[in-house]
C-alpha cells in the first residue's frame, strides 16, 4: 500500500492517479461530510425557519433523500458498513463491543476487528490520496495514502490517533485544546447553564472539524476527503425535547440554544462546501442513522424471566449486582467508556447459568439474544438438538409480546425478531459471536439489558425525554455532474460502491 509523503500545500491530486482510473469518472474529487445521527425531522424545521441557510441551498442545488441505516442502526455497525460496502455479517462489527458467548465477556471493537477492506484502503491501493477526520471505527488508524485522524473511540489523547504519526503534534499546534470526547458534561449548576456549556463545546467541535479538514486537506492533498461531526448525535440524544417540534415550544430558552448550535453546524457546512467548490469537488452529506424520541425502554430479559427462560441468582447476589451497578455509575465519569474496558456484565444482571436457557446478553438499540447452548458457553444447558426449536419458540413469543403505550394504544414491543444469519445473509459458522436472535424494538423504544421493576417496558416521562436512533438517516449530493432537485432514497451500504463508480473505479464484485 502506498504511503507517499505529504505534498505541498494547495497541490492537486496526482495526474497519474487519475489516469489509472479504468472507467469514466463523474467526479475528480469527492468531499464526504458525515452528520452522525442526523434526521430531516430536525433539519427540515430548522431550514424552514432560516436557521440553516447553507444546508438548505446545498440540498436545493442537488439531490436529497432518506439514507436507510443498518440493523441495528448504531454508529459502529453503520459507519463500518459505509466504509466497506458490506453488512455486519461480513465486516463483523455490530456494536462498540462484541459479546463472546464462549466466555460471557464483552470486548471493545477497533479497526483490528474489521474483517473487510475499507474505502480508505481500496482508494490508497489505487493510488488515490485520501483524508479522514474523526470517522468512527478508525482507531487505531491504519497507514493510508494520505492522512487519518481517528474517531471518538480513541482511548485518550496520549494514544497514537493519527496517520502519519507526526500529524498528532500538528493538530495540537493548530488547536491547543483539541478534544475528541463525546461526554455530556455536568459541571455547570442548573439545567440551562449545563445545556449552554455543552452546546458551546459541541459547536466548537464543529468549528474544529471544519478547520482540521481544510488544513489537512491543503497540507496532504486529496482525492477523497471526509469529516464526521459526531456530536450532532450526542446533542440529539440529550436535547431531543428541545429539538422535536412536538415538544420544543414548551422549552423556549433551551430550544433556542439547541437551534443556535445547528446554525453553527450550518456555518461549518458552508465553509466545507465552499472549500469543495474551490477544489472542483463533488460534495456528499450523509448520516449513519436517523434519530427520534426515546419514549420507553424495552426489557426483554424481564419477559424471559416471566416466561421461565431466564433465572437469576439469590437476592443477596442480586443486591451485590445492584451495588456494583451503582458503583459503576458513580465512577464512570472519571474515564470514557473506552478507557474503562469491559468491567464485566455481572454488574447488570446476576444470571444463574445453570438454570437459564436464553438471555439478552447485550443491547445496542436492538437486543442481542443468545441461547445458553451446550458446547458454546462454559455453563451451556440447551442441547444442540433443541437449539432451533427453542429459537423459533422464543421468536414467536417475542413477536407476539405487546404493551399499552401512554396514549392507551396496544403496540408490539418488538417490531421485528430476526434470526441473525437470515438478516445478514451470512453463515452462522462464519460468525460465532452473532446473536441467535436480533430484537428490533417498536419505534420509540430502545432495548436495555438490565431489569428494573417488573414491567416489560419502562415509559419515559417528558421531563426526562431523550433521543434514540432510527433507521432513516439523511443523504445529500451536489456537484457538476449531479442532477438538481431530485429525491433519491438509498441505503448506507450503497455509498462506497457509488463513490467508487463516480470516481471511475470498478466496484469490487463482493460488495453487497
Amino acid at each position: 500500500m502506498s504511503t507517499a509523503a505529504p505534498v505541498k500545500p494547495g497541490s492537486q491530486s496526482a495526474p497519474a492517479a487519475r489516469a489509472a482510473r479504468p472507467l469514466k469518472a463523474l467526479c475528480d474529487r469527492l468531499l464526504i461530510i458525515g452528520l452522525d445521527g442526523a434526521t430531516f425531522d430536525v433539519l427540515d424545521p430548522l431550514m424552514d425557519a432560516g436557521r440553516m441557510p447553507n444546508f438548505k441551498a446545498f440540498l436545493a442545488e442537488g439531490v436529497r433523500g432518506i439514507l436507510r441505516s443498518t440493523q441495528p442502526p448504531i454508529t459502529p455497525a453503520a459507519w463500518t458498513t459505509f466504509m466497506t460496502g458490506k453488512g455486519p455479517g461480513r465486516h463483523g462489527i455490530l456494536d462498540f463491543e462484541t459479546y463472546d458467548a464462549t466466555t460471557h465477556t464483552l470486548t471493545f471493537n477497533s479497526t483490528y476487528e474489521i474483517r473487510e477492506k475499507t474505502l480508505w484502503q481500496l482508494l490508497s491501493e489505487k493510488g488515490l490520496r485520501v483524508g479522514s477526520v474523526n470517522v468512527p471505527m478508525t482507531y487505531p488508524p491504519k497507514p493510508v495514502n494520505g492522512f487519518m485522524i481517528s474517531g471518538f473511540e480513541t482511548p485518550s489523547i496520549d494514544a497514537q490517533f493519527t496517520w502519519p504519526p507526526e500529524l498528532k503534534d500538528e493538530i495540537f499546534r493548530l488547536i491547543p485544546n483539541y478534544d475528541y470526547r463525546t461526554n455530556w458534561r455536568r459541571t455547570a449548576v442548573g439545567r440551562l447553564a449545563q445545556l449552554a456549556e455543552n452546546i458551546e463545546y459541541i459547536a466548537k467541535s464543529f468549528e474544529h472539524g471544519a478547520l482540521l479538514t481544510r488544513h489537512c486537506g491543503d497540507t496532504y492533498g486529496w482525492d477523497v476527503l471526509m469529516v464526521v461531526f459526531k456530536l450532532v448525535d450526542n446533542l440529539q440524544h440529550k436535547a431531543w425535547k428541545y429539538l422535536d417540534p412536538r415538544f420544543s415550544h414548551r422549552f423556549p430558552r433551551e430550544a433556542e440554544l439547541a437551534a443556535q448550535c445547528f446554525t453553527r453546524l450550518d456555518d461549518a457546512l458552508g465553509e466545507l462546501v465552499a472549500y469543495a467548490d474551490r477544489n472542483g469537488a463533488t460534495t456528499l452529506v450523509m448520516s449513519d442513522h436517523g434519530h427520534g424520541s426515546l419514549d420507553g425502554k424495552a426489557q426483554p430479559n424481564q419477559l424471559l424471566r416471566e416466561w421461565g427462560y431466564l433465572k437469576l441468582r439469590s437476592p443477596w447476589n442480586q443486591a451485590s449486582t445492584r451495588a456494583n451497578y451503582w458503583w459503576h455509575r458513580l465512577t464512570k465519569g472519571r474515564q470514557t467508556r473506552f478507557e474503562q474496558g469491559s468491567r464485566g456484565i455481572e454488574r447488570d444482571l446476576a444470571v444463574d447459568w445453570s438454570r437459564t436457557r436464553a438471555c439478552v446478553m447485550h443491547a445496542g438499540i436492538y437486543g442481542y439474544l443468545y441461547i445458553n447452548l451446550q458446547g458454546r458457553g462454559p455453563l451451556g444447558i440447551v442441547p444442540p438438538s433443541q437449539f432451533e426449536s427453542l429459537r423459533e419458540e422464543l421468536a414467536q413469543r417475542l413477536r407476539a409480546a405487546t404493551v399499552r403505550n401512554p396514549d392507551g394504544q396496544v403496540v408490539p414491543i418488538f417490531e421485528h425478531v430476526h434470526k441473525t444469519e437470515e438478516l445478514y445473509g451470512c453463515r452462522r459458522e462464519d460468525n460465532p459471536n452473532l446473536p441467535d436472535l436480533m430484537l428490533a424494538p417498536h419505534p420509540g423504544l430502545s432495548v436495555v439489558r438490565r431489569i428494573r421493576g417488573r414491567q416489560a417496558v419502562r415509559w419515559v416521562p417528558l421531563d426526562r425525554l431523550e433521543g434514540t436512533h432510527r433507521l432513516e438517516g439523511v443523504f445529500g449530493l451536489r456537484g457538476p455532474n449531479v442532477r438538481r432537485g431530485v429525491r433519491v432514497d438509498a441505503n448506507i451500504i450503497d455509498i462506497t460502491p457509488t463513490a467508487l463508480s463516480a470516481l471511475g473505479l470498478r466496484v469490487p464484485v463482493d460488495m453487497e
